[in-house]
């Protein structure tokens, strides 16, 4: 059984004195408090973070508290928000209300009753499901720019949106694309979405696994045979480039291919035309290739195990699919979706995630992306014994120790207590320095990801760092193809 993590609010106010007072009577109360003063700030917390309740003043230093609000409920539906404001219109209190916030109190209110608020009727050690009926809407993906098959692309993180720019430039074109990302991404939905947005779209588009053909049949599989080519060849067959003609061939695992594969593979693409098995009449096609990789095709061309004018010929437009791991944000919208789907498909009564769920599944790592996420998802809702709800307990066993061990392992180690006693302000400075490196190697130097859990401000963080002496680190080189953005690791001064 999983032990439940503390309880987490958000203070949006832009008044400081009310924010320390917050903080202050929410620690007291067992929460853990984070805080900030804008909009922006606000919104970029709450996409790294699934807090518990909200605490949201209607004036902040760049705009209108309730567009936070808004953020808040669409991403986090379970979450409590409450709003303030220094003055009690009715306006503002029907607003807010109907936004979805639980409460509206006037200023000057005490910090006591913000606690009060946030936590009454549904304490989280004992919250109890509520009917569906009874519950705010579960959120809905926004639209986003590009359909495959029927399955759209999901995410509303700045990963996702550099990622859906340049799939709208790439997608009329007529040149060969490489799709590079770890396995589970969505590559093929990627390619589906390319091929269903160009002017191919009402013409066949044709998957081909590398990997998943014995490279003996990978020939006649990818470029057709002729009757009596081979011992079982008992007729003529067109090949995978002949199926797709005039439409679009995905060529998946492109790294598996055999070197003497590889020199066909280029000629296709230079002259426009396939010679099959067993013959050596050309045939004519007019077939645009995406081809995919989970490994890094440079790599193989210097260790001499991948053609170098195949890989240029194959990269005239690259496309790289952000891993999981750097889009935490969209991983409620993901998996609200897949729940939807998985209740859907097998014919379930709709479900919800619970806050902790949520929390949890925003903490894990993810090595097998999207994929391993949908798989998780699937599994809970099997397991799960809560009519309304998916819970902790309902999610795989891997998932629920991977979190344990995240939330139960000590990250700073206290030191001993020798007789003679310790430089107090010496060590609190050292493991200040270690718990931020710490949590900077967790996120590859990101500053705002680990500002996020560190619960702070990025301006504080950044102020600590000068403090402590780590280095700033490099800028790093935006690349068209980079749909991830690359982070240079911080690294300790000396």
């Amino acid at each position: 059984m999983l032990h439940r993590a503390r309880r987490s609010v958000l203070i949006a106010d832009k008044n400081h004195t009310a924010r320390q007072s917050a903080v202050a009577a929410f620690e007291a109360g067992g929460y853990a408090a984070a805080e900030c003063e804008s909009v922006a700030d606000a919104v970029s917390r709450l996409e790294g973070y699934p807090y518990d309740g909200l605490v949201v003043d209607v004036r902040l230093a760049d705009g209108d508290g309730l567009d936070v609000l808004d953020v808040a409920l669409s991403r986090y539906p379970h979450m409590r928000a409450l709003v303030t404001a220094e003055f009690g219109s009715l306006h503002h209190a029907v607003r807010a209300l109907k936004r979805g916030a639980i409460d509206f109190l006037v200023k000057p209110c005490s910090a006591e009753q913000l606690v009060s608020a946030i936590g009454a009727t549904q304490p989280a050690e004992q919250a109890q499901p509520q009917p569906p009926v009874a519950r705010r809407p579960q959120p809905q993906p926004r639209p986003a720019s590009m359909l495959a098959s029927g399955r759209r692309i999901i995410g509303e993180s700045p990963a996702i949106v550099r990622l859906l720019e340049t799939l709208a430039r790439v997608a009329p074109m007529q040149s060969t694309v490489l799709i590079k990302g770890e396995t589970g991404t969505g590559k093929e939905l990627v390619a589906r979405a390319l091929h269903e947005t160009s002017s191919r779209r009402d013409r066949p588009f044709v998957a081909f696994n590398c990997a998943a053909v014995p490279e003996g049949l990978a020939e006649a599989e990818l470029f057709g045979h002729v009757k009596g080519a081979f011992t079982g060849a008992v007729q003529s067959r067109e090949g995978r480039f002949e199926a797709a003609d005039k439409g679009t061939l995905f060529i998946d695992e492109v790294s598996s291919m055999s070197l003497s594969l590889q020199s066909k593979l280029l000629r296709a693409l230079q002259e426009r035309e396939i010679e099959r098995v067993g013959t050596c009449t050309p045939v004519k096609v007019n077939t645009r290739v995406i081809a995919a990789t989970n490994v890094d095709l440079r790599d193989m061309v210097r260790a001499g195990a991948f053609r170098e004018d195949l890989f240029y010929r194959l990269s005239v437009l690259g496309v790289e699919l952000p891993p999981l791991r750097m889009r935490k944000s969209d991983i409620p919208l993901l998996a609200t979706h897949f729940v939807a789907e998985v209740c859907e498909t097998n014919g379930l009564a709709p479900k919800s995630l619970s806050q902790e769920t949520l929390q949890l599944l925003m903490e894990c790592e993810w090595p097998g992306n999207v994929r391993h996420l949908q798989n998780a998802i699937e599994y809970a809702v099997a397991m799960s014994t809560n009519p309304h709800e998916l819970e902790v307990d309902a999610l795989p066993e891997d998932i629920r120790q991977a979190a344990t061990g995240f939330r139960g392992a000590s990250i700073v180690e206290i030191p001993a207590t020798p007789d003679d006693g310790i430089d107090f302000a010496a060590t609190m400075t050292r493991m200040e320095r270690d718990l931020i490196l710490r949590y900077l190697e967790k996120t590859g130097g990101n500053r705002r990801q680990a500002a996020r859990l560190l619960r702070l401000s990025r301006t504080t963080l950044i102020d600590k760092l000068q403090r402590l002496g780590v280095d700033r680190p490099a800028p790093a080189a935006a690349t068209l193809e980079s749909g991830s953005g690359s982070v240079v690791p911080i690294r300790a001064a000396s």
